[in-house]
């Protein structure tokens, strides 16, 4: 019963290897124990010394942003996802792709495929914001001119030489509304274009976005 009550409080926060050996310390073999648990859904496995909850101790819904943040740090979530949260892309994204200073990974779970790409240490520190989910939990994500940034700069192979391949870029390619684009903070793109990495295609980011505004 104190195990039971235990694992509730959880909900849908991920749990360590550690904190659930806390949880089962009247058992004899406490690892068997968390086999056992996973064998019967009691608890996911999420990947090596993490697990969540499963559905008879949760009743609330899991946040794929906090996971990401859980899976693999430091890191928060950019690119595809961030950019269909903020609605700048039509698309519904079930790839989580996250952005770290340390290598590159990717997980795949139960809760989706979380990916992770390795960003330089000056672009990485660069409009991160915290988001509030309604359990209280919250996780890190990129800004939606961030995003946007990190889309561009991680795209492999991207060649854009000019301020109009840029705007058929937005337009075409990632099929962006032109007004969402209106009320991006100038100052976060600019500040990745002057970071040191991949500049060029930041700053035709910049000044794409900065006519579009003018515009407006």
């Amino acid at each position: 019963m104190k195990m039971l009550q235990q694992l509730k409080q959880f909900q849908a926060i991920p749990i360590s290897h550690t904190v659930l050996l806390s949880c089962l310390v009247d058992y004899k073999n406490p690892n068997d124990k968390i086999k056992q648990m996973v064998k019967s859904g009691e608890l996911v496995r999420l990947k090596q010394g993490l697990y969540i909850v499963g559905d008879i101790y949760r009743d609330i819904k899991v946040s794929q942003g906090l996971l990401a943040n859980q899976i693999y740090g430091p890191s928060y979530v950019s690119l595809d996802f961030a950019l269909s949260f903020y609605g700048l892309i039509p698309e519904r994204v079930y790839e989580v792709t996250s952005v770290t200073t340390k290598m590159v990974k990717s997980y795949n779970t139960p809760f989706g495929r979380f990916t992770y790409i390795k960003s330089p240490l000056n672009l990485y520190s660069i409009g991160i914001t915290l988001n509030a989910n309604s359990d209280g939990t919250s996780y890190m994500i990129a800004t939606a001119e961030k995003a946007l940034c990190d889309k561009v700069a991680f795209t492999r192979n991207l060649a854009i030489t000019s301020q109009k391949a840029m705007r058929i870029y937005l337009e075409e390619d990632l099929r962006i509304n032109l007004d969402a684009l209106s009320s991006l903070n100038l100052k976060t793109i600019e500040a990745c274009s002057v970071c040191g990495y991949k500049s060029k295609v930041l700053n035709y980011l910049y000044k794409t976005i900065e006519k579009i505004q003018e515009q407006y």
